[in-house]
């Protein structure tokens, strides 16, 4: 899509949420560089108080209620999902400064990897008054509760190790989660999913299914090769009766995203998708979110981003 240049420059300061434990603290010392190259915008910076998830968000509603020209994130996938809560579907226009483990989303809409160059994109773009419309997903669960996300939502075996490694007290750090995927390769059964594609139902077994508005999740696992956040569509990714050993030697090729030629994966395609299963709780953007049943739609130009 052609970027959106604004009339005049944007109204209110650029407020930036910045998480220093994203990437198990390696860019912290980056942060006074990062504010200074996206004050080279000439817009005042304001930097968010946050020091939980819940309060990271609260802040950038807060932030955006009050007149925010800008919402700048700085991190992975888990901040910029808290961030994406604030904007989407309004006109504030959003830049991800990636610095975390995770930086599926701002890498596949085309941000520099490094935090420095991105912060000087999102300055230049700032200046400039300057954005792009990018899609997003939102989600709706059957209380009503509504959650956006801008990567991949997951709803089988990597969100049950997701959930299991919440869990769990000890190990801490990344062996956690090693553990957690050795424990629920154990239990690992097929699941009953419905699945309503634009209308079109399908029932089936299946051991992962993810649903993407962006290619990859997980830090580089491109689980929807396919998916194009411009398109106006949700690509589905659904992995079948896979026993333990076949996931085993299917996952690595998720990298690549050649895991799709794989007779027992299918993919879809479509504007919405609803999606049950029991038992079931997703994690959006790497983060927990909402337990299925859910709905989720593709929403085009939901965010505009400074690039």
């Amino acid at each position: 899509m052609l970027p959106v240049t604004a009339d005049d420059h944007l109204p209110g300061p650029v407020a930036v949420l910045a998480n220093p434990t994203a990437g198990r603290g390696r860019h912290r010392t980056l942060l006074p560089r990062l504010l200074d190259g996206l004050a080279a915008a000439g817009r005042p910076i304001r930097l968010l108080p946050a020091s939980s998830p819940a309060e990271a968000e609260a802040a950038c509603r807060t932030a955006v209620a009050e007149g925010a020209g800008a919402l700048v994130a700085v991190g992975g996938d888990g901040t910029v999902h808290r961030a994406l809560q604030a904007v989407a579907g309004t006109a504030v226009p959003f830049g991800p400064i990636p610095a975390g483990t995770g930086n599926d989303f701002a890498l596949d809409t085309g941000f520099p990897a490094d935090p420095l160059a991105a912060a000087a994109v999102i300055a230049e773009a700032v200046r400039d008054g300057r954005s792009q419309p990018v899609d997003l997903a939102r989600m709706v669960g059957v209380d009503g509760t509504e959650r956006w996300y801008g990567a991949v939502l997951a709803a089988g075996f990597d969100a049950i190790v997701n959930e299991r490694a919440n869990r769990m007290r000890w190990p801490r750090g990344p062996r956690r989660y090693d553990l957690a995927i050795l424990v629920e390769l154990a239990r690992l059964r097929p699941r009953r999913y419905t699945l309503r594609l634009d209308g079109v139902p399908y029932d089936l077994d299946a051991v992962l299914v993810a649903v993407g508005n962006c290619p990859t999740y997980g830090g580089g696992m491109r689980i929807c090769p396919a998916a194009d956040p411009t398109d106006g569509l949700l690509d589905v990714v659904v992995a079948g009766r896979v026993n333990r050993r076949t996931l085993v030697r299917v996952k690595p090729r998720i990298y690549q995203g050649t895991h799709v030629s794989h007779p027992l994966v299918r993919s879809f395609r479509a504007r919405t998708v609803e999606l049950a299963a029991e038992g079931i709780t997703s994690y959006a953007d790497g983060e927990r979110s909402l337990r299925l049943p859910v709905t989720i739609s593709a929403v085009p130009g939901a965010l505009r981003l400074l690039r």
